[in-house]
Order: structure tokens, then sequence, then C-alpha cells
């Protein structure tokens, strides 16, 4: 291995500890902290969880324009790490003022609203800068699926420090709004100093400003929906980010009014992340020995079978455990899967249209993370109110029977359809096998 992979990988894998501490905080307490910590009336919270979902959709389709700039990106450090730095420093200050509980009544919706804008639009352009360094550090698929692994192993042990840490530690500190502003601060913090390690550590390959071809808006447009293989990728990503995002924003609900201990949320959590990460580690071990169609397929299986457990799982802690661990690794797996599809679409871009768009092709990651984020956040707040755990000024102590089932309908039966579907679409639709992709990369270096 060459010296230069290895630091790349390690430096690249690091960074996404605290990038994803900080997206994990905020995708997954944002509306605990509404409804919980600041115990809105019914309206704020109606209010603040609509702009969530509409300003999540709106941001998602700005992604491709912010792909656009940053693939038009002229500087001594390359095309990525400037927006890396600049949205980086940006997010983390409107992170920290997401929190800030600035107001009352129509003066916190809108202050939460504008801060929540503009936190999205500067992370979306941290995460296209990022996550477009994976197909600029290397084309061979063995190194991108090593790299890939070791962020997404990284990326994960970031997500479940804070989904093991933010409710014990919140708790015990006294669970208010000051607190939870202290915690963000923090996390801003780490996020910051993680940048360092693929800012001054990751070499990409790079052509020379003076060399490098301008992007149009016209030519934007057509590098996304004239590759017929990113616009499959999306919709299937799409599909199953809507079910797994949709899921785990109600975990902590499931175990307070489901299973009816959310002390042990935090056990849940622990269990699930040490199978997630296993799953990661042996991850490249498997994709040696199964090629991807078929790892995915035994990866959806892991999370039907997941899925159907947890419908009847509430009368074990056991059976809770193994139903989400089955649902995690296969998430693990899809997760990863889909990040090497995303990348192999760069090349296929430049082999069927060509030119070479990786961060118009990578804008399509947020896009689709926000459209999952946007739906799924339409999905759990409308089920806390339709199954009576939402009511004014805060919430109940328990649901009756059928606000149960409305639950764990939303919980469960909803997204298992929406992983499903996107599942066929990739069987149907997405043909960039390693073997077609070896052509693909011959045919580029003859040319």
């Amino acid at each position: 291995m060459k010296q230069q992979d290895k630091r790349n990988r390690i430096c690249f894998g690091l960074g996404t500890v605290g990038r994803d501490m900080l997206y994990a905080f905020e995708a997954n307490t944002i509306l605990y902290f509404l409804s919980d910590v600041l115990s809105l009336q019914v309206w704020e919270f109606a209010a603040t969880s609509m702009i969530l979902s509409v300003l999540r959709i709106f941001d998602a389709l700005n992604d491709p324009i912010t792909g656009l700039v940053i693939d038009n990106i002229r500087s001594p450090w390359g095309k990525f790490k400037p927006a890396i730095l600049v949205g980086g420093i940006l997010s983390a200050v409107f992170f920290v003022l997401l929190f800030a509980n600035i107001g009352t009544g129509w003066v916190f919706v809108i202050s939460f609203g504008l801060a929540y804008l503009l936190w999205d639009i500067a992370y979306g352009i941290n995460d296209i800068g990022y996550w477009t360094l994976l197909p600029a550090m290397s084309s061979d698929q063995k190194q991108r699926e090593k790299t890939g692994t070791f962020a997404r192993i990284c990326a994960n042990i970031g997500m479940y420090i804070v989904m093991v840490a933010w409710q014990p530690v919140t708790s015990a500190l006294g669970d208010t709004p000051k607190v939870w502003f202290c915690c963000t601060l923090v996390i801003a913090v780490i996020f910051l100093l993680g940048l360092l390690f693929p800012l001054l550590g990751v070499k990409e390959r790079r052509t020379a400003p003076e060399a490098q071809e301008s992007t149009s808006l016209r030519q934007m447009w057509n590098a996304l929906v004239k590759n017929d293989q990113l616009m499959w990728t999306t919709l299937s990503m799409s599909l199953f980010m809507v079910g797994y995002t949709t899921t785990v924003s109600f975990a902590l609900y499931y175990m307070k009014y489901i299973f009816g201990d959310e002390s042990l949320y935090v056990v849940l959590v622990a269990v699930v992340g040490v199978a997630q990460l296993s799953a990661l580690a042996v991850y490249p071990r498997i994709a040696a020995k199964m090629n991807r169609r078929k790892l995915y397929t035994v990866a959806t299986v892991l999370v039907l079978a997941g899925y159907l457990l947890f419908f009847v799982a509430e009368i074990s802690l056991v059976l809770i455990v193994i139903g989400a661990v089955l649902v995690f690794v296969g998430q693990a797996f899809i997760q990863t899967l889909m990040l090497m599809f995303l990348a192999d679409t760069v090349e296929y871009g430049h082999w069927k249209l060509g030119k070479r768009n990786e961060s118009v092709t990578f804008s399509i990651q947020p896009v689709i993370n926000k459209l999952g984020g946007a739906i799924s956040t339409g999905f759990v707040s409308l089920t806390l109110l339709l199954s009576g755990i939402k009511i004014d000024g805060g919430t109940v102590d328990a649901i009756d029977a059928s606000g149960k089932l409305i639950f764990k309908s939303a919980m469960f039966a909803l997204p298992l359809v929406f992983i499903l579907v996107g599942y066929v679409v990739y069987l149907k639709k997405y043909k960039i096998d390693e073997q077609f992709y070896g052509e693909i990369l011959q045919d580029l270096e003859s040319k």
C-alpha cells in the first residue's frame, strides 16, 4: 500500500468523527429539543416542524448549485478544501444558534427557521466538498471501498458517541435549554478541530487551476439528468434514507411510549452501535468474497427480518435488541454500498458525457439526506400528534392501543415499504457492476 493512500484513508476517516457528531445531534435530537425541552405549544411545534420539512426540501434543491460552485473553484488548495473550511466554520456557528432558544412565540419560530436554513446551506457546502474528496483520492474501487468503509466506521463512532451520550448527559446536567446550548458549543469545537485532518492530511489528485474546465449551469444540469445511473442511484438511495431516517427518528419515543422505559434507550443505542461498527469492520472482507448485488440482497434480507421482528418486539428487550441489530447491520452494508455506487457514477458520467463533475455528482448525497430528513420529520411530527403523544405545552406519559398501532405503523411498516421499493429500483436499473466499471476505466484511460 502506498504511504499516501494510507495517510489519505486515516485523515479522511478521522475527519468524519466530529462531522457526524454534529449532524447526529441535530438530526436525532432537534424534535425532542422542541417537544420535550422547550415544551412548545402545539402551534409552535407544528410551525417549527413544518419549517424543518419545507426548508430541508428547499435547500436540497439548492445542493446541485452548491456542487456547481465547488466544481468551478480555482485555488492553489484545490476545489474541495476551501469548501470544507468555509462551510465548516459557518455550519458550526449556525448549529450553535439553532439551539440558542432565541425569543418566544413567532420571534422564536422565525429565528429558529433562519438559523436552520443558514446551517443547512453551510453544512451542505462542507458535506459536498468533503465527500467529493473520496473519488478525487483514487479511482480504484478497492481503495475506495477501504477508504469509504474506514470513513463510515469513524463517522459511526462520532454518531454513536452522541447517540449514547446526549440523553444521559443532558439529563444529568438538568435538561435545560442552557445545558443544551453548552452541549452544542462543545460539539461545534470538536467538529472544527476534526476538519484539520482532511484539510492538512489528505492529498487529492488535482488538475492545475489554469487547466481546469469551467462547468456551466447547463452542463451541471446535463451532468445530473443525463447520467442515468446517477439518477437511478439517487432514487434508490432516497427511498432507503426516507425509511431508515424515519425509523431512527422514532427510537427514543419508541422506548418511552411503546416499550415503556426510556432509560434503556442508551443500552439499545450502545448495542446497535457495536453491531453496526462490527459490520463496517468486516465489510471489506465480505465485499472481497461477494459481489455488490448479492451483498445488497443479503443486507436487505437482514433489514426485512429486523423490521418484522421489531413490530412485535416491545414485549421483550432481547427481541428489541435482536431486531435492531438485524436492521442496523443491514443498514451499515447498504449505506456503504450506496456510497460506492455514487462514487462510481462519477467515472460513468465522465465516460458517457465527456466531462468529470465530482462535486455536482456528490451534491446528490446531501440532497438525499435532506429529502430523507424532511420527509421523516413530517412523518414523525404528524405521528406524534395523531398518536396522542404531543399535547399543548408538552407530551403525555402514555398512549392507548390505537395510538401505539399508529406509532408502530409509522415507525416500521411505512419505512419498510420505502426500503424494499428502493432495493427493487436498484435491481432493475443499476448496471455499473465490477466488470462494467473496469471497462469504463479502460476506455477513459485509452482516451
